[in-house]
């Protein structure tokens, strides 16, 4: 059973954008970069991802300087190269150019001990779409409410 330690979320991106597909990925680090994530220092909220040259970047994604290092600190905010299959990053360029559809991380985390990041492929929501999401959670959740309080 793989052990799973969560480091970061991006909640913001479930409101903004329609997921439409998700992906794990590998994420390409330096030492104090690694040491950071263990201790819990990421930021994914204003992150995004693109391909360039025929491999996906993570852009924006805040991991905080490691407090133990020497000089050798790693930039907080520099680009990391996510580590994917060909084939999946010619499919998400496709759609990324073709149908303008964004590719956000949705979740960063240590899974046995590696650095992970979900990445998700999303379109946009309008205002009335996200009103619409909301309503509909509202109505499960009175459901599920509904429901706990006929089971006692």
């Amino acid at each position: 059973m793989a052990e799973i330690k969560a480091v970061a979320s991006n909640r913001k991106a479930l409101h903004d954008y329609e997921v439409l597909d998700r992906l794990e990925a590998g994420i390409s680090l330096t030492g104090t970069e690694i040491k950071s994530l263990r201790a819990g220092g990421a930021h994914i909220r204003e992150a995004h991802v693109r391909p360039l040259d025929g491999e996906m970047w993570l852009y924006g994604a805040h991991i905080a300087p490691y407090a133990a290092a020497s000089y050798q600190n790693h930039e907080p905010l520099r680009p990391r190269r996510l580590l994917l299959h060909r084939a999946q990053i010619r499919e998400w360029s496709a759609a990324i150019a073709e149908r303008g559809l964004t590719v956000v991380p949705l979740s960063l985390y240590l899974k046995d001990g590696t650095a992970k990041v979900e990445l998700g492929l999303v379109r946009g929501r309008r205002a009335y779409d996200k009103r619409q999401a909301i309503a509909r959670r509202d109505a499960e959740r009175e459901v599920q409410r509904a429901l706990r309080e006929r089971n006692r």
